[in-house]
C-alpha cells in the first residue's frame, strides 16, 4: 500500500483529500501545517507528499526546501496544491525541486491522475537506474552541472543533464530553466548525441555515475 503525506492547512480541504486517496486504496498521513509535515515526512517516508503553497509560519516552498535538503526525503515525489497557476510561482517550486502543481479546487479525477502519473515516474526512474546505482560507491552528488562539462557537454546542455539524471521531463526543466519544452528538447538531443547513447535513461546513467565518482 502506498502512503501519502497531505501537508495542509485547511481542514475541510484535508479531509476532502484524505478521504478521496483512502477510497482509492492509499494509507493517508494528514499534516496539519509544515512543520508537522516535515515531521512526518523525516519519520514515516511516505511514497508522495501534496503540500499546499501558501500556508501561514512555514510555507509550501519552505517545506519543499527543507525537504529536498534532506537526503532521507530528497527523492520523495512532491506535488504542490496551490490557488495559483502563474508561471512564476511554478518556476519558483520546480527549481526547488517540485514534480508537480495542481490548482485547487482538486478534483478526484486530477488528483488520481497526478498522483499516479508520479507514482509511476518515479518507479520507472528507479527501475531504470537502481542496478546502476547500486554499483557505483558514492551518492551522486547534484549540487552543480560543473562536472558534466567535463563530458564535452556547453554550460546549458550540462544543466539540462543534471535535471535528467534526476528524473525531470523536458517540460519540468523548461520551467525551471525558463525556456520552452521544444528548445529543451534541442539540448536533450545535442547531448545525447555527444556522449554518444541513445536515450535519456542512458545519459542519465553516464551522469550519475560521474557525478558519483570521489572529487
Amino acid at each position: 500500500m502506498k502512503t501519502i503525506l497531505i501537508i495542509e492547512d485547511q481542514r475541510q480541504m484535508r479531509e476532502n483529500l484524505t478521504l478521496m486517496l483512502e477510497m482509492e486504496g492509499f494509507a493517508v498521513l494528514p499534516a496539519a501545517d509544515g512543520r508537522r509535515g516535515i515531521e512526518l515526512a523525516a519519520s514515516r517516508t511516505p511514497d508522495l507528499i501534496l503540500c499546499d503553497v501558501m500556508m501561514p509560519e512555514l510555507d509550501g516552498h519552505s517545506v519543499l526546501e527543507a525537504l529536498r535538503g534532506d537526503p532521507a526525503t530528497a527523492t520523495i515525489p512532491f506535488i504542490f496544491l496551490t490557488a495559483k497557476g502563474e508561471k512564476v510561482d511554478q518556476r519558483i517550486g520546480m527549481n526547488l525541486g517540485a514534480d508537480d502543481y495542481l490548482v485547487k479546487p482538486v478534483g478526484r479525477e486530477d488528483l488520481l491522475a497526478a498522483v499516479a502519473a508520479r507514482l509511476r515516474h518515479q518507479q520507472h526512474h528507479h527501475d531504470q537506474i537502481r542496478t546502476r546505482l547500486s554499483e557505483v560507491r558514492f551518492q551522486p552528488d547534484f549540487s552543480s552541472a560543473a562536472p558534466l562539462e567535463t563530458m564535452g557537454l556547453s554550460p546549458r546542455e550540462a544543466e539540462v543533464l543534471l535535471w535528467v539524471a534526476q528524473g525531470k521531463s523536458n517540460e519540468e526543466i523548461g520551467i525551471i530553466l525558463g525556456a520552452s519544452r521544444n528548445t529543451i528538447k534541442k539540448h536533450v538531443v545535442r547531448l545525447l548525441d555527444k556522449l554518444g547513447v541513445d536515450s535519456r535513461n542512458a545519459a542519465a546513467v553516464r551522469a550519475i555515475e560521474l557525478l558519483s565518482a570521489p572529487r
